[in-house]
């Protein structure tokens, strides 16, 4: 597992025709090799490679479709030694390939609950690992999201899921959660699972992931009905993370939230002597 600075940005790299934002710009494995190279020379502290949409509907990919995709774009990655590389992976087979392929952390959408056996595989790698919430599945998780109380339910979720994690075998420092803001919630609870977050933050006994970039709740917020459109709506809830707590987003435009990264360190150095070291 890498050693995140204290507001860490990770970078999408989508090898998928379907994904919401940019499905279909970087299926070929040379376009996304290239494309994680645009992000990491933006400032990204992690590339997160996936082969699998996740939006609300997607179907799910095969085996062997998605190793294909994923792999080739890991492996080229990996090899420039220049960031940390991620797959974005519920399969216990293609996080074991990704790893071999010099990936150094594991984000699964499913909290281990999709395969049994990807916890062991980032255990036995030394690896690190995300956890994220998600009522339901990709195809139905916005069929009719409820909570009685959206942040202590997803909060114990997150909270039981590490534990597993830990109990496999996980290392305990490289383990990260992250609230699924978008998966299986309506807009009221994406909006009061952000509201609460230093709350989560303090409960939880590891590093917060959000990942709210570009999703469809902020194009309704701002009225900007192309998900292209949504980056000043992004970095608006990017402050709002790390300023809660959050030690890492997921984001589609790197460039901008990096600059907001470092900006948001010299100020939290500022005295009125000037920057301290």
């Amino acid at each position: 597992m890498v050693d995140l600075p204290e507001r860490a940005v990770m970078g999408v790299v989508n090898v998928t025709p379907d994904s919401f934002s940019d499905g279909g710009r970087f299926v070929d494995s040379e376009a996304a090799i290239a494309h994680g190279r645009e992000l990491v020379a933006a400032g990204a502290d992690l590339v997160d490679v996936g082969g699998e949409s996740t939006r609300p509907g997607a179907e799910p990919v095969g085996l062997a479709e998605e190793l294909r995709r994923v792999i080739p774009v890991v492996e080229g990655l990996a090899a420039d030694g220049a960031v940390t590389v991620s797959v974005d992976t519920s399969k216990a087979a293609v996080a074991q390939a990704a790893l071999a392929a010099g990936a150094r952390v594991v984000n699964d959408v499913t909290a281990g609950r999709g395969d049994g056996e990807l916890f062991d595989v980032v255990a036995h790698a030394g690896a690190g690992l995300v956890v994220m919430h998600m009522q339901g599945e990709p195809r139905t998780m916005q069929d009719a999201p409820h909570y009685d109380d959206v942040t202590a339910e997803v909060t114990a979720f997150l909270a039981e899921r590490l534990d597993v994690a830990r109990a496999a075998g996980v290392r305990a420092d490289a383990v990260l959660a992250d609230p699924g803001i978008g998966f299986g919630k309506t807009i009221e609870h994406n909006l009061e699972l952000l509201a609460r977050l230093d709350s989560m933050t303090d409960s939880l006994r590891a590093p917060i992931v959000v990942g709210a970039s570009r999703k469809g709740f902020l194009g309704v917020l701002t009225d900007t009905p192309r998900a292209a459109d949504r980056d000043d709506a992004t970095l608006a809830t990017t402050v709002w993370s790390f300023t809660s707590g959050a030690r890492v987003v997921r984001v589609h435009d790197v460039a901008s939230t990096a600059r907001i990264a470092r900006l948001l360190d010299v100020m939290a150095r500022a005295t009125q002597d000037g920057i301290a070291a």
